[in-house]
Parts: C-alpha cells; structure tokens; sequence
C-alpha cells in the first residue's frame, strides 16, 4: 500500500502555490519551472528542510522527468521540415518557383547550430585548461543544449513564431534538444561500458517506427469512439511513452530518450489541438512540477557556497552558458539584422530541463561531483533569467504591412463590379477581368479592370489570372465557363473559389452541382440572393441595415493568433467597440456570451465601424504559431 506522506503533500501544495505566487507579485518574466526550482530549495536542505525524499516522491520526480522529455518531443513542428513537399498544387509550386531566392531557415539553423557546437568545445575546452571541469565531453554535450519550450514560449509572445526569423530559430532549437539527447544517450553508453551495444539502439527506432505505422490513423475514428470517462487519446499517449521508456531502458539508451522519441511518435500521428492541451494540462498540471521541485529540494546551497571553487564556478558557467550560443550570431546574420541574431544568440543560451536531465545521468555514472552538478544547475537557472530578458531588450519586430488577400473577378458586370468597389481596400487587393471588350470600357473608369483576350484556363493560367486568394466568376454570358473555370481553378490550387450559377436546366443544375460541391466551389444564383434579401427585409430589417451600411458591415475573421486561444470574449481588445453576432466552430454555429471562450480555428461573424473591425481583423487574424 501507497503511504501519501506530509513532504509529499507539501510538494503537491507547493505546485498549486508557484504560478498563484507569479502571478500575485506579477513575475512573468520567471518560468514556472524556475520557480518550482526555487521552492524546492526553500523547503529542501538549503533552508527550512520540511520535504524529504523518499521513494515516492523520487519516483514521481523520475517520472516529471519524462513527462517533461515527451512534451518537449511534442514541441517539434514538423512542418517546417516539410517545405519541399511532391504534393503541391500547381498554384503552390508556382508561387514557390517565383519566391526571391534566399537562404532556407533549415539551412541557416544547421549553420548556426554547428557553430553552437563548436562555441560550446572550445568553452569545455577552456574550462579544461583552466582546471575548472575536466570532462570536456560532458561539458560540451550541456553548453551545447537549448531550452525548446522557452525558446517557442518566447517567440510566441513577440509574435514571430510564423515568420522566417521565428523559424530559424526554433529549428536551431530543436536540434539543441535533438542532437545533445543522441549525443548523451552515446555518450553515457560508452562511460558504462555497452559501447559494444549501442546498435541496439537500432531496436528503439523499429519500436517507434512500428508504433507509428500502427496508431497513424487513430485520430480518424478517435472522435466515434471517445467518451468522456475513457479519453482514449491520453491513454494511448501515456501507453506510447511507457512503452518506448521500457524498450529504451531494456537496449542501453537512455530512458529520456525513449520519452523523447515517445513524444515525436505521439506529434507525428497528429492529434488534435484539444489532445495536446489536455496531456499539458496532466503533464505541466500535476508531473512535472514534481521532478523541479524535487530537484530544488536535492540541491545543497550551503554546502555549495562553503566552497570557494563553486562560487567561481557559478557566474563561469552561465558566462560560459551564452558564451557558447554567441558563434550562432555568425550563422543567423547570413539572413537577418546583427541586432536580431544577436537577440536569437541570447535566447539559444537558456537551458534547464535537459541540463538536469545530463547531471542525473552523469551522476548516476559518477563523473560529476555534488559540486560541480549543484553549479551547473544554478547556472542552468540563471540562464531563464538571462536569455529572455537579453532578448526582450535587444530584439526588434522588423515592420510589415498587413498582406492583402488577392481578389481577382473574371467577368465585369454591375454585379461584379460593384462587389469589388465596397471590399475594403486595405484588406483586399482586386482585379477584374473581362474578354468583352464593351465591358472594359464601360467599367474601366469604375475599378480595376483588365481587358484579358480570353477566358480559356490555360490562357489565365498563362497569364497569372488564376494567381490569387479568392476568385470570383461572374461571367454572366454563359455558365458553362463559369462551371468549367471553377473545376479547373481547384485543380489549379485556388483556395476558395466563388461561382456565379444561373443555370435554367433543373438536371444540369443537379449535375453540376454535385460536381462544385465535390470540389468545394462556393456557388450561388441572382435570384436565391434575392429572395435571400427580401426575406431579411421582412424577418430582420436590422441584419439587412447591417449588411447594406456603409459604417457598419459584417466582417468575418478566423482565429490564428494563439496568444487568444482559450480567452473569454469579454476580454478581447475593443470588444466593446463590435457586436459578435456568431462563431462558427468545426462546422457548427455557437452563440457566442461574454463568457464564451474562442478558440484556435474559430470562425468569428462580428459587425463594426471599419476601423475597429480592421485592427481586429489584424490582431485576431495575426498566425504566431
């Protein structure tokens, strides 16, 4: 029978007590896992001394480890590695043919982390010489390591996450958790001496492989059979990382590996955004906070400044900690400003999670004394401080007008044209296209029109017609072009395509569309708005003002910035200045309160002045993840 005692309760209360007191005394600059740090020293052997280890609570504290590796093998974006897929559309490799030729943010984050490794031997080598740490292989692997989740938790908050800078970034932070993991994992096995059976390895790679091949479409029917008393994803998650813990520790690796690894299996079967947050919630919620509390509590401060060699050692090492990170600066300034890669350079230097994970281990193997680990680890807790607050002051969002979403309307006609001239011109760029050359001259004057020599699809193809976010075909002369141009433009790649349908044959009509709804055109006919009109005038005069004004028109945005997932609707900037009539999520409409929470994905109907609706277009709409 499991015995709860007091130090673990007190551990427990100490993790719902850390973020309370962050937020109580407005400390955001501070991780929660640097103050979880910091309690655990308080109530360990450096000060009050009331939690003492025992089985459960090191055992707890072992498992917070791995929970912390899992979710950190989460972290990764695969598809940043993804750029040159075979399955682009032709639209896709076009615009991809004719992007200005510059240095990949792949390419300049191998560069960049290979100059880390380097920056981070010839610090170790320094130490060596200097008679500071003579292991100058451990040494290496822990200056070369980054800190994935505050390096993504920060370019989050600055909002560059989506942007080249913010992936060069994060890639070169994943290969600073990748790489010292492979390494350590070598590492540790050449110390213990299975070197001789490292290829066993191999098997920890198959496991994950066949794992993979066996859950990748469990997300498909994962929504039929999933309940609320089962949470079948969370079980099959933990399954995954128990297992992969197990092989890992049963070939000779590592078991942080194994979660690690576990983790990349569990982001490559793509769950849904809901699951990942839920396994946060466990893992951040309840493990994890016990594996940094525990590793405060094991600390010995007092024992650690009695030496005069480590109070040396501290500022050493953190100076050491950035000193390794700033040859990144030459590898980032192949492609961005010196005060920027300067600031990426600083972030690089945090680290935390992993250097405690390489002191475990290390100690386990006994080439690192209490000393020297108590130093680096205070050092490691240093760089949280450090890194973020060196980048908050250096680093500088370079500006960038808003990109307008193409509009291109291929028939010129008062329907169309005027549509075109009420789209607000500060989100939407149009163009119209007409082949008749009455049209054009006609309208010319009215918008941005462009007399074309034909409306056949290679033709526009040929000519960048079809080159566009939306398009519209309101050709009225002859639906059958419209028909035929909208089944071609979703081959092409256009994302939405809007149709014109005015069709006086019923079994055509019912044909066709079939056929537009297959393909995901977006159709309509004069008459069906209309009736659409009228009915509005009769049911609700005030939806039909909304829609006709001139100073208050519906606007729709869908949510992309993260920094608003999971926030309550009263709390959105100049909410008090636009009505939210609807959000439409996964399909279904919701009515939205104050107290409704908006979600990434949403689909927000609002109505408001111009101006207001823009600046909330732009901050809503903004992707920074």
């Amino acid at each position: 029978m499991i015995m709860v005692s007091l130090s673990f309760v007190i551990v427990a209360l100490a993790a719902f007590a850390v973020p309370m007191i962050l937020t109580r005394f407005k400390i955001s600059a501070i991780p929660a896992s640097v103050g979880e740090v910091v309690i655990g020293i308080l109530l360990g052997q450096s000060a009050l001394n009331i939690v003492h280890i025992s089985d459960l609570l090191s055992n707890f504290s072992t498992f917070g480890l791995l929970v912390v590796m899992f979710l950190s093998g989460m972290e990764i974006d695969f598809s940043l590695f993804a750029k040159n897929s075979t399955n682009l559309s032709p639209l896709e490799a076009k615009q991809k043919a004719n992007e200005e030729k510059v240095i990949t943010p792949l390419f300049v984050a191998l560069i960049t982390y290979g100059l880390v490794i380097l920056g981070a031997f010839l610090v170790s080598l320094s130490f060596y010489y200097l008679g500071l740490f003579d292991n100058i292989a451990l040494a290496t692997i822990m200056f070369m390591t980054i800190s994935l989740a505050i390096v993504v938790s920060v370019l989050k908050e600055n909002e560059v996450l989506n942007r080249p800078f913010g992936q060069t970034v994060l890639l070169v932070a994943i290969l600073g958790q990748v790489v010292p993991m492979i390494v350590l994992t070598v590492y540790s096995s050449l110390i213990a001496g299975k070197g001789g059976s490292l290829w066993l390895i191999a098997i920890l790679v198959i496991t994950a492989a066949f794992m993979f091949r066996n859950f990748r479409t469990f997300f498909d029917f994962f929504e039929r059979i999933n309940k609320a008393t089962t949470q079948v994803d969370v079980r099959l998650a933990f399954f995954i990382l128990l297992a992969l813990v197990w092989v890992a520790e049963h070939v000779g690796a590592q078991n942080i590996l194994g979660a690690f690894i576990a983790g990349i299996v569990f982001k490559l079967l793509q769950p849904a955004e809901d699951t990942e947050r839920r396994l946060d919630a466990i893992g951040y919620g309840f493990f994890v906070p016990f594996f940094f509390i525990m590793t405060g509590v094991g600390l010995n401060l007092p024992g650690l400044l009695a030496s005069k060699k480590t109070v040396i050692l501290i500022p050493l090492i953190l100076l050491a900690f950035v000193l390794a990170k700033l040859p990144a600066f030459l590898g980032l300034k192949l492609r961005f400003s010196s005060g920027n890669s300067l600031a990426a350079s600083f972030l690089s230097s945090t680290t935390l999670a992993l250097i405690l994970a390489a002191l475990t281990i290390a100690k386990g193997l006994e080439v690192v004394t209490e000393q020297q680990a108590g130093a680096f680890t205070v050092a490691a807790i240093l760089t949280y401080l450090v890194g973020p607050v060196l980048f908050g002051r250096i680093f500088r969002v370079s500006k960038e007008n808003p990109k307008k979403t193409q509009v291109h309307f291929i028939g010129v006609n008062l329907l169309t044209v005027s549509t075109a001239q009420q789209l607000d011109d500060s989100l939407y760029e149009v163009n119209l296209y007409t082949d008749v050359q009455k049209s054009f001259k006609t309208f010319n004057s009215e918008a941005n029109v462009h007399a074309i020599d034909s409306v056949d699809a290679d033709y526009l193809i040929k000519n960048d017609v079809l080159d566009t976010d939306i398009l519209v075909l309101g050709y009225s002369a002859n639906p059958e072009v419209n028909y035929n141009l909208a089944l071609r433009a979703k081959e092409y790649g256009i994302k939405r395509v809007i149709m014109r349908f005015d069709n006086v044959n019923p079994e055509i009509d019912q044909d066709h569309e079939s056929h537009l709804q297959e393909a995901g055109v977006e159709f309509f006919t004069t008459f069906d708005l209309g009736v659409s009109s009228m009915r509005a005038m009769v049911e609700s005069p005030s939806m039909l003002e909304m829609l006709t004004s001139s100073d208050a028109r519906l606007y729709e945005v869908t949510i992309q910035n993260a920094n608003f997932d999971g926030l309550e609707i009263r709390n959105l900037p100049l909410v008090d200045k636009i009505t939210i009539s609807r959000i439409f999520r996964n399909h279904k409409a919701i009515a939205p309160h104050g107290n409704t929470r908006i979600m990434l994905g949403d689909h927000m109907v609002f109505s408001g002045n111009k101006e207001f609706a823009q600046a909330i277009r732009n901050s809503l709409g903004k992707e920074n993840e």
